[in-house]
């Protein structure tokens, strides 16, 4: 890995530091890793057998055999954005007080700020001998793209056609690439255990407006607001390990995938306006943050020859994710985000409707590990439940199709974030709400060679 690849991403962490704003603002995990599992809100993975399981539980290759799979999910994202009251809170310098409080504006609704978008992942395992098997996996676990109306155009800053989340978000963008290496050993007839080691490839883009000031308290705003920008990736390392237990009509899973801890250097641009032009800056710097850690217990039960029950809860550490620690040329800063530990869980099924075809059904419910006191434009997260139903039917010797479809029924997120601007003297007042829900289209196949 190259010094200009780690100091792309490390933009990301050292912009939100230079305007004061945390660089994530919810949760930014899909769990969309495997078209089998979406066909029961992704119920029972850590306890069901072959590389669809993979990403759940390095285990689950003990005793597939040579096996590959390739998913792919496109996820339809409908959304609205509210303005419930957003405003810009004026600092006088000379004596630190309210100097006035003036509303956002620009345009009040945003439609689909949060983007649709297409994940895939692949996976693959063989076995060495009789007991040991090696996989390798890759999946998109880190990704999300919400935008909003920038102000790019010259006109009054309080009315025109820049969007009222502006000067919290403009672009977020999020990519990542998880390679994975594992291996899992066969114990004994009922026993399987796993553990694996990963590279975590991570390529963000972040942008936002900042309010111009024109040196005077009591009319401090030019009509063009500045803007910060950046691009960025690097890779960073974590590791996880599983068992399994087989007995009778029970399968058991139980996994544990590590935090990363992304350590990031990079570039920051930031042109402003007004008094504060020749604050105008283009510097390195470096931050770190992580990324959380996940606990997944898993059950199946075939409670006939056809059906099986499957069940799963996941406590996810978000709480890792509590700050980023930013160090930048002539400064630094500890950006505190807030998140919580979170439960989440799900129920569903597997119908085998003959010796080929089986159908699945499941519910899930998915937390958000943000708070009402804390939670930017960036990614107006919320709680959500998951209904999937879904399908597997053998095409020919050795080759399986799977597809599923999960309707996401998302609460109303409020948008609530106080950010202090252009070192006090500006705070800008986030207000505002997202609704939304979303349809994901899975379809996948699994191949045994």
């Amino acid at each position: 890995m190259t010094s200009r690849n780690v100091a792309r991403i490390g933009g990301l962490a050292v912009l939100m530091a230079s305007v004061a704003a945390p660089a994530f603002a919810g949760s930014f995990y899909l769990q969309e890793q495997s078209a089998r599992g979406a066909g029961r809100a992704y119920s029972g993975e850590a306890a069901d057998t072959g590389v669809a399981s993979l990403w759940w539980n390095p285990a689950a290759i003990a005793r597939s055999g040579r096996e590959a799979t390739f998913s792919l999910h496109a996820i339809r994202i409908d959304s609205e954005a509210r303005n419930t009251g957003s405003t810009l809170t004026l600092i006088n310098p000379a004596n630190g007080q309210v100097a006035g409080r003036l509303p956002v504006g620009g345009r009040t609704v945003e439609n689909n700020p949060v983007e649709s978008g297409v994940v895939p992942n692949f996976a693959i395992a063989t076995p060495i001998n009789d007991r040991l098997s090696i996989g390798l996996a890759v999946s998109a676990p880190y990704n999300f793209t919400t935008k909003y109306r920038a102000n790019e155009s010259v006109g009054n800053v309080l009315s025109d056609g820049g969007s009222f989340a502006r000067f919290d978000a403009n672009t977020s963008e999020l990519r990542s690439a998880d390679l994975g290496l594992v291996v899992a050993y066969q114990v004994n007839d009922w026993l399987d255990i796993g553990a694996g080691v990963s590279a975590q490839y991570v390529k963000a883009k972040l942008t936002s407006n900042i309010p111009s000031l024109t040196g005077n308290p009591l009319s401090p705003l030019l009509a063009t607001d500045g803007y910060s920008s950046l691009e960025g990736d690097g890779i960073d390392f974590g590791w996880n390990v599983g068992a399994q237990v087989h007995h009778g009509k029970w399968d058991l899973g139980l996994s544990y995938r590590s935090a990363i801890e992304h350590d990031l250097e990079g570039d920051i641009v930031q042109s402003m306006k007004g008094a504060l032009a020749p604050r105008s800056f283009a510097t390195g710097g470096n931050a770190t943050f992580s990324t959380p850690w996940f606990v997944t217990a898993a059950v199946r039960y075939a409670a006939t020859d056809k059906l099986t029950l499957n069940a799963q809860v996941n406590r996810i550490g978000w709480s890792e994710f509590d700050a980023i620690n930013v160090n930048f040329t002539g400064g630094g800063d500890v950006i505190h985000q807030n998140y919580e530990d979170v439960t989440t869980g799900a129920i569903g099924l597997d119908y085998a409707y003959s010796d080929k075809t089986t159908f699945r059904a499941g519910i899930g419910y998915d937390p958000t590990p943000t708070t009402d006191a804390l939670r930017t434009a960036r990614i107006p997260d919320s709680d959500r439940w998951l209904y999937s139903v879904g399908m597997s039917t053998e095409v020919t010797d050795g080759v399986q199709f799977d597809a599923g479809i999960t309707y996401v029924d998302m609460d109303k997120a409020v948008m609530n974030d106080d950010r202090t601007l252009l070192q006090g003297a500006v705070i800008s007042n986030l207000r505002g709400e997202l609704e939304g829900s979303a349809l994901a289209f899975s379809l996948g196949t699994r191949i045994k060679f």
